[in-house]
């Protein structure tokens, strides 16, 4: 591995432009101007950023378009439809779709990710250990996380605790959860908490996703994190009732997810996608308000969700564009605002997921450079980053588009121009 300098960079808590030198996978100095004799990589002035991180993602189930279809547009429908495409589910596919969404996502800036996988009796520990080959087989370029969850309950599904176990035995990195599947969610909820405290693993759960705010398993999340003091160890997803609350109910909300240290993570492609189908006018987005719990001081997150499938239709594996996504349906646009989206696809998820990372001198050198001058920009312009290095080592790039601008207009003075 080269020693190598990257000149002309933006550090976010640096006031002016700076050099890394990079020296056995690590940073060995950041400052104006360093003098080296190693090879030289040029910035051009792009906003380095530890990387994207993609805290709630389904590569077991993306790319199925082909095979499947939610016709009725529901969250039902699409539990139904990927339920029944998984019965054919093989190692083999499984790890070539996930290969294809791990790739996407790579060069659009993700080195650090956590993928739910679904583990019951049908699909047994297929689609899980085609999982851990693609931790393995990416980790030049990516760290995974996996979490292992029953989509298809738990006390209703015999088999599924016995096999979640195995999965964690086998090196699962999470426990998740679906109450709102389970024909006792409470007890699903309470068995949960139990295995992740037996086995000394983080939580994440599927909760809440619809838009009645009559009821709600939010409470007894809360409730058993304090009981087990899992504090900072549990997230939840999706909790599209959040955008059902008038504000004096948000703001008791707030207060509860912050005291119980649990972290929230929205996923506006999917939410906006499933929720609201039984309005025919003034629809509603049915994506939780994230930005109020993170102003709040939780920890908030913004991802993928689903990647080509019932689910979710559509998706590149951009998160500046999903972070932009986010503040279209919310409404936000000051600096403050637009950067605490780039804080929830970076810094937050980071933590969720228990990767931080800093750049530093000793630190590990593995980041990205994004062609902007702050973070608020990357997510208003959805930034595409040019090019990023996983502990010293290049592993994408994709150069600038060049404008190729006919004779005449050069002749008027128009070069041809990089954007």
């Amino acid at each position: 591995m080269r020693d190598c300098v990257i000149r002309d960079v933006r550090l976010s808590d640096h006031p002016s432009h700076v050099d890394l030198l990079v020296s056995n996978g690590l940073i060995a100095a950041i400052g104006p101007r360093i003098a080296t004799d190693a090879c030289q990589v040029p910035g051009n002035g792009a906003l380095l950023t530890p990387g994207f991180v993609e805290s709630h993602i389904h590569l077991d189930k993306a790319c199925i378009l082909d095979r499947c279809h939610n016709e009725t547009g529901t969250l039902e429908g699409a539990i139904a439809s990927v339920g029944a495409a998984k019965k054919g589910f093989t190692g083999e596919d499984v790890y070539a779709r996930g290969a294809v969404v791990l790739r996407k996502a790579i060069v659009q800036g993700t080195n650090a990710m956590r993928t739910h996988v679904e583990i019951d009796p049908g699909i047994g520990l297929t689609g899980f250990d085609a999982v851990l080959r693609l931790k393995k087989d990416f980790a030049w370029a990516l760290e995974l996380q996996i979490c292992v969850f029953p989509q298809e309950g738990l006390t209703n599904n015999p088999g599924t605790a016995e096999l979640l176990e195995d999965a964690l035995c086998k090196g699962a990195d999470v426990l998740g959860g679906c109450p709102y599947t389970d024909t006792d969610p409470n007890a699903q909820i309470r068995l949960l908490f139990e295995m992740a405290a037996r086995f000394d693993v983080d939580l994440d759960f599927h909760l809440d996703f619809d838009l009645d705010p009559g009821w709600r398993h939010l409470d007894e999340i809360a409730r058993q994190t304090v009981s087990f003091n899992w504090q900072d160890r549990v997230a939840i997803g999706h909790v599209t009732k959040l955008s059902a609350l008038p504000p004096r109910q948000l703001a008791e909300t707030v207060s509860l997810v912050k005291n119980a240290g649990i972290a929230l993570t929205v996923l506006p492609a999917t939410d906006l996608f499933l929720m609201g189908r039984d309005h025919d006018h003034l629809v509603p987005r049915g994506v939780a308000p994230a930005h109020v719990f993170h102003a709040a001081g939780a920890c908030c997150t913004v991802a993928t969700n689903n990647v080509l499938n019932p689910f979710t239709p559509y998706g590149d594996c951009s998160l500046t564009r999903m972070a932009n996504l986010f503040a279209n349906v919310h409404q936000l646009s000051t600096p403050r605002e637009l950067e605490a989206c780039f804080d929830m696809i970076t810094a937050a998820p980071g933590r969720l997921i228990n990767r931080s990372r800093v750049l530093a001198v000793g630190e590990e050198a593995t980041f990205v450079a994004v062609p902007a001058e702050t973070g608020a920009q990357a997510i208003a312009e959805i930034a595409r980053p040019v090019w990023g290095m996983k502990r010293g080592r290049m592993s994408f790039e994709q150069p600038a588009a060049r404008l190729l601008a006919p004779d005449v207009v050069r002749a008027l003075g128009g070069a041809t121009a990089t954007v």
